[in-house]
C-alpha cells in the first residue's frame, strides 16, 4: 500500500508539473503574440461626421467602449487602425487620448477634423497640416479697475508647463507635430482634390470665435490658420506619454474670407479622406 501510494503521489506531482509547464508555455505564447502584434495607427475625430469616413473605409471593425468614449478597431487596406471618437472639447480630448494610449498602444496619434478659418488666404475646404498647435484659451490679464471694462486685446498668453523625463519643468508656448509625420502628410498633399493643403498653426480652446476683430487678433499675434477645440489637449497628452502626434484640420467655415460657405459635413468627409492617404503613407 505504501509503495502504491508513493507511486500515485509521484505520478500526481509529475502531472502537476507538466500542467504547469503547459500553462506557462500558453502564457508565454500569448505574451509573445502581444509583443509582436503590430502597433496600430490611431486616428481621432470629435464628432460623428469626423469619424464616419474611417468606419466606412474599415468595413469590418470592432467597437469598444471605455468610460463614455468609443474606440473602433479594424484595418484600412491591411493597416491596423484604431479610430477614437474623442467628443468635443479639451477635457474630453485629454481623457480619451489617455485611454487611447493606455488601452491600444498606438505608434502615432493623428488628431484630425474640422476647424474655423483664421487666415484670409486659407479658404473653406482647404486642409491645414499643423506644424504646431497653440492653446488659445490660456491667458492672464493685468488688473483693470472696477468699471473700466474688459481689455482682451491686452491679455497675455500663458505658456504651458510640462515636466520632461528628468522631472524638470519646461515651458511651451506651443506644441509641435512630429516632423516626420508632417513630412508624410506633405508627401500626399497632391492627392487632396478639394482645395489646397498648407502648413500652418492651429489654435485650440473651449470656445467658438465669430468676432472678426478677435479672429484677426489671434491670426496677427499668434499666426493661427484656424481654430478648433481638441488638438492642443491631445498634443499635451501625447507629449507627456511620448507618442508621436500630428494635427490635420480641414476648414469648414471662415469669417475672414468671402467664401460664404459653412459645411461641417463636407469638410469632415474631405479631411478624413486626406487623413486616410496620410495613414497609408505613414504605414509604408
Amino acid at each position: 500500500m505504501n509503495r502504491n501510494f508513493k507511486l500515485f503521489t509521484n505520478i500526481a506531482i509529475l502531472l502537476l508539473l507538466l500542467a504547469g509547464c503547459s500553462s506557462n508555455e500558453g502564457k508565454s505564447t500569448e505574451l509573445d503574440k502581444q509583443q509582436t502584434k503590430e502597433q496600430p495607427i490611431a486616428v481621432q475625430g470629435a464628432m460623428d461626421v469626423e469619424v464616419s469616413e474611417f468606419l466606412k473605409a474599415m468595413g469590418d471593425y470592432k467597437e469598444e467602449k471605455h468610460g463614455n468614449f468609443s474606440f473602433y478597431i479594424g484595418e484600412i487596406e491591411g493597416i491596423p487602425v484604431v479610430v477614437s471618437q474623442t467628443e468635443v472639447g479639451m477635457v474630453n480630448a485629454a481623457a480619451s487620448t489617455t485611454l487611447l494610449i493606455e488601452k491600444y498602444n498606438p505608434k502615432v496619434v493623428i488628431n484630425q477634423g474640422t476647424a474655423g478659418g483664421h487666415d484670409p488666404d486659407i479658404h473653406v475646404f482647404d486642409t491645414v497640416i499643423a506644424t504646431e498647435v497653440i492653446n488659445i484659451g490660456s491667458f492672464r490679464s493685468d488688473r483693470v479697475e472696477d468699471g473700466q471694462g474688459m481689455k482682451p486685446e491686452n491679455w497675455i498668453h500663458m505658456a504651458t508647463e510640462l515636466k520632461d523625463k528628468n522631472g524638470e519643468t519646461q515651458n511651451y508656448s506651443s506644441l509641435p507635430s512630429d516632423p516626420e509625420l508632417v513630412e508624410a502628410a506633405k508627401n500626399v498633399a497632391d492627392k487632396y482634390k478639394h482645395g489646397q493643403v498648407v502648413e500652418g498653426v492651429i489654435g485650440s480652446g473651449d470656445w467658438w470665435n465669430r468676432e472678426i476683430d478677435r479672429i484677426n487678433w489671434f491670426h496677427e499675434n499668434f499666426g493661427t490658420s484656424g481654430e478648433e477645440m481638441e488638438a492642443f489637449a491631445v498634443a499635451q497628452v501625447t507629449h507627456l506619454l511620448d507618442v508621436p502626434f500630428l494635427s490635420l484640420r480641414t476648414i469648414s467655415n471662415s469669417e475672414v474670407t468671402d467664401d460664404n460657405i459653412e459645411d461641417l459635413e463636407k469638410a469632415g468627409h474631405y479631411g478624413a479622406e486626406f487623413t486616410i492617404e496620410v495613414v497609408k503613407e505613414i504605414a509604408k
